[in-house]
């Protein structure tokens, strides 16, 4: 069914409730393994149809921001789901202590089990009225952002339209638009440190209510983080430091070089090129075309799966004014298909839809065809981040049709981007530790810690002239920061298995395609370290894996 065409009723969650509950009554008094079985693939079917009744209206509120009925139904929902978060957790304690448990794990895995556990000790009833206030401060987070108005050579542009002339080759257009960009962060910083104070005291509430000493434990859990620690994390850190940075600073020092400057200025962030960086050629239209042929050749999977998106208006990719900014894959359970959202720009980051979202939306259709839907709703982040930050190194052979004669120079772009964002999402999630860890912080303590680890991460970065980062102020514009605590370290995890990846296809490209596959259809049956070494991967955190990726990638600078 195309998108446009799905029907949409606001969620009945009274009646839903009612029904969960009456399932859950059934649920406790099971007299099999089988019947058990059957009971939890129908309560798992409600709650799919609620999610998929729910994401519709996000992702029409976010292709227009200013609609006052899909952003009546936002406000609605962030009112209602924690409502119904009460009702899956009792179900969750039902199957939990079911007696037919080894029956159970032997359907749907040993994953769904702990991730549930891990649910279960992170969520309360007396919990509902902070998570909605939660909900609420998320929402006027990401409706502050997508309301920014930037007057641009007589033209009103939002922040995601800005991107394309604050990476232009000309140095003074991009730093006048860095300025313009910045300008509204600075505008509006007394609101955004309020926010987030707000978010990260009502974080703590939450903690220290199920009695974990802070927000930090309880953000693991809720990120269910089934098979590694806090400690493992900042063991990662460390490597990163030590081994990783030094090849960032490397990569940089090369990239000033090429640039011709004196130094690497905050209106430099992101150019590679004197000439400009590569931006795709033809149009957003063709663009996708160019997708769908280099789809059609990779695989037979691939091209079902592209195919079926173009056909279902399951792309919602056209930069517009009252269109919320950034960009994800989603999922309609309901239809078993996924949804991809972004802001064409005219940037590079445009093809990055194609290859990277287009990762996360392949997996979700390749998974759909498993009937126990517990492997993918229970997928860790940092695994579904490999599925997307891969598929754009296994994108790299079609890239001409997207980039023509500069092809070369987005691969090359393309791997000092990936180099460059390791330090940078790192420290995206040093600092959390230390805002979760030291929740009395003031928002200038915040700032200050941000600028503190720009040094240890980002030595080669020069904010001179830029208040907005000299101040520390730029992680206000990382909406994961304030959405989606401890999301970010995903990223770097799955960012250090695609380099594998990469320095394996580049060796046996069939083989480094049959994982990846294998990969997808793994989903979350098993657990991150085990999945990762069924395909031939090394856990990053691992004593000298970082070491040996950076050994590889060390030979591809140049």
């Amino acid at each position: 069914m195309k998108f446009s065409e799905m029907p949409y009723t606001r969620v009945d969650f009274p009646a839903v409730i009612a029904q969960a509950q009456e399932i859950i009554q059934r649920a406790s008094s099971a007299k099999s393994g089988e019947e058990q079985f059957e009971i939890h693939q129908e309560f798992n079917k409600l709650m799919d149809h609620v999610r998929t009744l729910y994401t519709i209206a996000h992702i029409r509120r976010d292709g227009d921001v200013t609609n006052e009925f899909y952003d009546g139904e936002k406000s609605y929902y962030d009112e209602k789901l924690p409502e119904l978060n009460a009702v899956t957790n009792e179900y969750k304690k039902v199957l939990f202590a079911t007696p037919y448990r080894q029956y159970m794990e032997e359907k749907i895995g040993p994953v769904a089990f702990k991730s549930m556990e891990l649910e279960m000790k992170s969520f309360d009833d007396s919990l509902i009225p902070l998570m909605q206030e939660e909900n609420t401060l998320a929402s006027r987070y990401s409706k502050l952002i997508a309301s920014a108005k930037i007057m641009w050579e007589g033209e009103e542009l939002n922040l995601s339209l800005m991107r394309k002339y604050m990476r232009s080759q000309d140095r003074n257009t991009r730093k006048k638009a860095w300025d313009a960009f910045s300008g509204f962060f600075e505008e509006n910083q007394a609101e955004l440190d309020e926010i987030y104070d707000l978010m990260v005291k009502n974080r703590t509430r939450q903690a220290q209510m199920l009695g974990f000493e802070n927000y930090i434990d309880m953000g693991y859990f809720r990120m269910n983080r089934n098979s590694y620690t806090k400690e493992d994390v900042q063991k990662l850190r460390e490597q990163i430091k030590t081994v990783f940075v030094p090849l960032a600073s490397r990569m940089h020092k090369n990239r000033q070089a090429r640039l011709g400057v004196d130094a690497l200025r905050y209106y430099d962030m992101g150019v590679y090129f004197p000439q400009g960086d590569p931006a795709p050629i033809g149009t957003p239209e063709e663009i996708l075309e160019s997708g769908r042929k280099m789809y059609t050749e990779m695989s037979d999977e691939t091209r079902d799966f592209f195919n079926m998106m173009m056909e279902n208006e399951l792309f919602d990719v056209f930069g517009r004014k009252n269109k919320a900014t950034g960009g994800y894959m989603t999922e309609l359970p309901d239809y078993g298909v996924p949804f991809i959202f972004a802001n064409f720009n005219g940037t590079s980051g445009d093809v990055d839809v194609i290859t990277h979202e287009c990762g996360h939306a392949f997996q979700s259709y390749v998974s759909c065809k498993d009937p126990i839907a517990d492997h993918s709703r229970y997928l860790t982040m940092e695994t579904a981040e490999i599925h997307s930050m891969s598929m754009e190194f296994f994108a790299e052979p079609w890239i001409e049709l997207f980039f023509g004669e500069r092809g070369d120079d987005y691969r090359k772009m393309h791997l000092e981007d990936a180099i460059d964002f390791i330090p940078y999402g790192t420290m995206v999630d040093e600092f959390q530790h230390i805002v979760y860890g030291n929740p009395e912080l003031t928002p200038k303590e915040r700032r200050d810690a941000w600028n503190r680890l720009e040094q240890e991460y980002r030595p080669y970065m020069d904010s001179t002239g830029c208040r907005f980062m000299e101040e520390g102020g730029y992680w206000q514009r990382q909406h994961h920061i304030f959405e989606m605590p401890f999301y970010y370290i995903d990223y770097v995890l799955a960012q250090l298995c695609a380099f594998q990846f990469k320095i394996r296809m580049e060796k046996d490209h069939d083989a480094a395609w049959a994982d990846y596959m294998k990969l997808c259809r793994l989903s979350a049956s098993d657990f991150y370290p085990s999945m990762l070494k069924q395909v031939g991967l090394t856990v990053p955190f691992t004593d000298g894996c970082i070491q040996k990726i950076v050994d590889e990638l060390d030979k591809k600078l140049g």
